[in-house]
């Protein structure tokens, strides 16, 4: 078994609340989940109004899917033009770590 997660680190655009921050996250998460079939949340940031956390997890019994569904995850995210893609964090675990 494998699991993989990724955290993103996001500058939105033109936001000026809270309100419009979540009009901004709510589908973008939405979006990760249903196209993808991760566990997505806002993990981070959450009283910030520009920035925003999303964490992501997959579990897989095949470590090239794995790493394919997180690819696909992050190309998905940096495409987005409502938002800047500042940093991605990816950890992938295995049965043989510890």
């Amino acid at each position: 078994m494998y699991t993989g997660t990724l955290s993103f680190d996001l500058l939105l655009g033109d936001v000026r609340s809270l309100k419009q921050k979540r009009s901004v996250v709510r589908p973008i998460v939405a979006e990760l989940r249903r196209s993808h079939e991760v566990s997505v949340a806002e993990v981070g940031d959450q009283d910030l109004y520009r920035r925003a956390e999303i964490g992501l997890a997959v579990v897989s019994g095949d470590a090239a899917h794995l790493t394919d569904v997180l690819d696909r995850c992050e190309r998905w995210m940096a495409a987005r033009p409502e938002v800047e893609l500042l940093s991605v964090r990816r950890r992938i675990h295995g049965d043989h770590d510890e």
